[in-house]
């Protein structure tokens, strides 16, 4: 299994220690990949789990013939929808899957009261590009907002974690204020303008 933009390494280390499989995680920060390799290390599977520093545009080009490749609301890395689905099948063998955590706009809403800049669909028109791009929907999990996701005490770590960087680095303030409230946007659309949704896909051409 590949697991891209696998941040620290939870779920790719979970997978491991229970279905036993191989599983590689990529992630473009240094300290997530050191997290997540000592994570393996704890939980005895660093046997099974590999984990790299990369650039996840960078990797869908070389990594390749996957049974699985995960893709966990890492959002709009990997372009719009439609290219990000054309990546992440180009790691998988014919008849692999993709396991994708993503958000969409109930049907009939236009996206005029999100708040946060990324390019929502409908579930109709994931749908259409699914059928597209050659991949079968085999099954979904899907909730409407997630609340634990914007919880006070979820932002209020968010935002301290922010306020210690910006101590360190003052020259990044703008930066890291702009993802306070950009994270914050996000949280208020789960909440209130999106379905959550997890899609299992197989690839079938």
């Amino acid at each position: 299994m590949l697991d891209l933009g696998c941040g620290k390494g939870a779920v790719s280390v979970k997978i491991a220690q229970k279905l036993r499989v191989k599983v590689k995680g990529i992630d473009l920060i240094p300290e997530f990949i050191g997290f997540a390799a000592q994570k393996a290390k704890e939980w005895g599977v660093d046997a099974l789990c590999e984990f790299a520093v990369g650039d996840i545009n960078e990797a869908v080009k070389t990594e390749t013939v996957y049974d699985c490749v995960i893709f966990g609301a890492v959002g709009n890395v990997l372009g719009n929808p439609a290219e990000t689905l054309t990546k992440l099948k180009s790691t998988i063998r014919d008849g692999g899957y993709i396991l994708m955590a993503e958000a969409y706009l109930p049907e009939g809403s236009n996206g005029e009261n999100i708040k946060y800049d990324y390019e929502y669909l409908t579930e109709s028109q994931w749908m259409e590009l699914f059928k597209e791009a050659g991949l079968e929907l085999i099954e979904s999990d899907f909730r409407e907002g997630s609340a634990n996701l914007s919880s006070d005490s979820g932002m209020a770590a968010i935002t301290a974690r922010a306020d210690e960087l910006t101590t360190k680095h003052p020259e990044k303030k703008d930066m890291f204020e702009g993802f306070v409230r950009n994270q914050q946007n996000e949280y208020d659309d789960i909440e209130n303008n999106l379905v959550c949704v997890t899609w299992v896909l197989r690839k079938i051409q």
